[in-house]
């Protein structure tokens, strides 16, 4: 993992002491709320519907023991006993008062975390692969490039103030396990045909209220260029995006009406003046690489035989790794997905019980280091395979060995309007109502795999619009009704789903969720997934089940 050096812990203590102040100002009413907003934005400070929210950067997805052992100190002594992790691989509490944000803020400086530039109009936390760095198919580890765009981007004076808030996602595999075409800025690592690494760049995707799938903007950049190509990039975003509506300010917009082309001549003419290759910055990232490295992996076999005796003797444990396991690039080891999913649960919450006993079991058995995933999940990514076993019977101690992980019932889920201000319908019992009606184990695995997403407001921090199934929640004459998209897709193939018909009523949800799956057992050839269904068949098979139904609920 990286490690704050002299500079990053005075530049996030300088900051905390800034906002101390700040927050004093706005309580002795030195500041309006109007002139304290954007400065409590830009040190991830919302206020919500109930109380303040204070939103914690993890960047590029990445934790240590120490840091969630942390969390769970600032949940219990700040907040209910329980925080909520995002989309954004953020971690989310909901009920701090505004006098303790200061001290919250001293005890994540403690443990290297802060909420730099989780909100407002600017570059936020930068996300990765949940599996960068184990996984056998990517390129190298994308996370030190992340880190080096963090440290780049941290209040940047060019670009603290865009016309909208700014997302960068970095992969290094085909596969892309990260939703990296629906950033504002998407990064592949790549090579090119002489063998060397550098960087395809994508630009202009975005969900919300106007989705889109991000375009290639440049097929390949060479290392040492990046933040270089980047600053051209965002310069001509903050010349030329939108500023008198904000609805239209984000650059997909701008993409979208000049165009691909143009844009990326005028990426590349401001990109032309600058300087384009820097030693420094190779150098920085090898500095950043070197912290990456993790150099205390057992040698072991490749085949564990301790691992291969309980999966054949414990149906359960069986279970549990059919779903939960990724292939670990050193032999002998495995990444384990961990759903915070439990069947009527609330999706991303964990409790700060869990999250102590999360992160001994991070110590014993991971190395350390856990990860959180933009499906709200988490992942310990440096597992052996002789323990395996023992790993699930302890997760099971906290409820955390659920087997359902890309199942229908681990769903994404924003907060809705349980908490939100912005949100216009609710999410959260949408998803325990879905999760509730398919519960049934046997009938998920029959179903396989299957992602629904659910928003609360047409800005899609529920990731609706590539879900297999999605789920928008809309205000209608005063009351909460829910869209349904189908054949949405948040990997390397990504498309936006399309609308099946009018919205339902909260209560008619699981119903019209429940026909749509019996379309799919029904016509699906052998070893068809959900989504390779729809695709094959189109949209229209299910809309006319889905309008049936609908017909029928409001008759």
């Amino acid at each position: 993992m990286y490690r704050y050096d002299e500079f990053d812990e005075r530049f996030v203590r300088e900051r905390v002491a800034q906002f101390r102040d700040q927050v004093n100002r706005r309580l002795s009413g030195a500041l309006t709320e109007e002139e304290f907003r954007p400065l409590r934005l830009q040190n991830g400070l919302y206020l919500q519907l109930h109380a303040y929210m204070l939103r914690i950067a993890i960047p590029y997805g990445v934790l240590s023991s120490q840091q969630l052992c942390q969390l769970a100190v600032i949940a219990d002594k700040y907040d209910r006993g329980y925080g909520h992790f995002t989309t954004r691989t953020n971690l989310q509490f909901n009920w701090p008062k505004l006098k303790d944000a200061p001290d919250i803020l001293d005890l994540l400086a403690d443990v290297q975390m802060h909420c730099i530039q989780t909100s407002g109009n600017d570059i936020r936390n930068v996300t990765a692969d949940q599996f960068a760095g184990v996984a056998g198919d990517e390129i190298e580890d994308p996370r030190p490039v992340a880190e080096l765009i963090r440290q780049w981007s941290s209040l940047h004076p060019e670009f603290s103030f865009l016309p909208r808030k700014f997302k960068i996602a970095v992969i290094a595999s085909q596969a892309d396990r990260a939703v990296m075409k629906s950033h504002d800025v998407g990064i592949r690592i790549v090579r090119n045909k002489a063998g060397e690494s550098g960087y395809e760049i994508f630009a202009g995707g975005g969900l919300g209220r106007t989705p889109m799938v991000g375009k290639r903007v440049r097929e390949f950049l060479p290392k040492g260029q990046l933040l270089a190509y980047l600053e051209a990039l965002l310069r001509v975003y903050n010349l030329e995006g939108r500023r008198d509506n904000k609805f239209k300010a984000r650059i997909k917009i701008l993409v979208h009406e000049i165009g691909i082309d143009a844009f990326r001549d005028r990426v590349e003419a401001e990109f032309a003046r600058a300087d384009a290759f820097s030693d420094d910055e190779n150098a920085e990232l090898a500095r950043i690489s070197a912290q990456f490295e993790v150099r205390n992996y057992e040698k072991l076999s490749a085949r564990s035989e301790t691992f291969e005796a309980a999966r054949k003797s414990d149906p359960a444990f069986a279970e549990w790794v059919a779903h939960s396991l990724f292939a670990h690039k050193v032999d002998g080891y495995a990444a384990v997905t961990i759903s915070l999913k439990p069947v009527g649960g609330v999706p991303g919450d964990m409790t700060s019980d869990q999250m102590r006993f999360f992160a001994d079991l991070t110590d014993r058995f991971s190395l350390g280091e856990l990860r959180v995933t933009h499906a709200q999940n988490l992942v310990l990514p440096n597992v052996k395979q002789d323990d395996l076993h023992a790993l699930w019977r302890e997760l099971g101690k906290a409820g955390l060995a659920t087997p359902n992980v890309g199942l229908v019932t681990d769903i994404i889920s924003c907060p809705g309007l349980d908490y939100c201000a912005l949100a216009t319908a609710r999410s959260i019992p949408i998803a325990q109502a879905i999760s509730n009606r398919f519960a049934d184990k046997a009938r998920q695995d029959e179903i396989g795999p299957l992602q629904i997403k659910i928003s609360g407001c047409i800005n899609a921090c529920g990731h609706h619009h590539v879900g297999h199934i999605g789920i928008l929640g809309l205000e209608k004459r005063g009351q909460e009704s829910y869209q349904i998209t189908l054949g949405g897709d948040p990997t390397e193939n990504m498309a936006i789903g399309e609308l099946l018909g009018p919205g339902l009523a909260a209560g008619d949800v699981p119903a019209a969720i429940e026909r749509i799956v019996g379309v799919y057992l029904d016509k699906r050839a052998d070893g068809e997934t959900f989504i390779e269904t729809v695709k094959r068949l189109g949209v229209s098979e299910f809309k006319a089940a889905f309008l049936a139904g609908a017909q029928n609920e409001a008759a």
